[in-house]
């Protein structure tokens, strides 16, 4: 099946007031950058978005944020978003704090038509208030529910048009388990090639989790803290 669609406008062209997105990438690495812009140029709005991170003030989900598109976010961590911090703290963003491998496995757990999974991680803390614990083994657990997205938007190196994605080094990230997850996954790659083309030993995300699938270009791939060495004196 084809599933190449013209490209992001396309893509999210269902995308409705008050749904539930799953977006890919860790810090401003893998992050799915032209499905966020159509996104902001629609104005949807009351979105909750589950993402490792909110971005920063002027790229990612921080452009949906400035616009005021996201009613909550779903995240591990929240630094370095000025527009985040103001609307957190005003009250106008309702957010979500959890460990970042409950993250990950909750994500994980959707794309395995699990509905939740226990893990040791919150016990004790803020995380686990109104959270069912269970004691397996004399150690409590809590039980964490399964993620619910309408749809996973993820960012991929290359894909084809059956939408077997490959990704590149540590852009690969939150990508593979939140493509598994949402009930319509929209994956965005650098490079759209035919089928038979990618390497199937190498193939991160088989076709059967994606649902459409187009070419990107001109990505700006940001570096979000760029320390280098200073250069010892000869």
């Amino acid at each position: 099946m084809n599933k190449v669609v013209s490209g992001a406008d396309e893509a999210i062209r269902d995308i409705e007031d008050g749904m539930t997105l799953m977006v890919g990438g860790f810090g401003m690495c893998g992050l799915p950058e032209k499905s966020i812009l159509a996104l902001v140029k629609k104005g949807v709005k009351n979105l909750t978005c589950i993402s490792n991170n909110a971005g920063v003030d002027d790229f990612g989900i921080g452009l949906l944020l400035h616009q005021h598109q996201v009613k909550k976010m779903i995240s591990s961590y929240v630094g370095e978003n000025a527009v985040f911090e103001r609307q957190l703290l005003s009250g106008e963003l309702e957010v979500e704090l959890i460990p970042q491998g409950t993250l990950a496995t909750r994500c994980m757990a959707a794309g395995y038509g699990m509905p939740a999974i226990f893990t040791p991680a919150g016990i004790g803390t803020e995380v686990a208030i109104g959270k069912e614990v269970r004691n397996f083994n004399g150690k409590d657990y809590l039980m964490e529910m399964a993620f619910d997205a309408d749809f996973a938007i993820v960012k991929a190196w290359k894909g084809d048009r059956l939408g077997n994605l490959v990704y590149r080094s540590t852009a690969r990230n939150f990508n593979p388990v939140m493509a598994m997850a949402g009930r319509i996954t929209i994956a965005e790659v650098e490079e759209l090639v035919e089928p038979g083309e990618l390497d199937p030993d190498n193939i991160h995300t088989p076709g059967i989790y994606v649902h459409r699938i187009f070419q990107g270009e001109d990505y700006e791939k940001r570096i979000e803290q760029r320390t280098v060495r200073k250069r010892e004196e000869i």
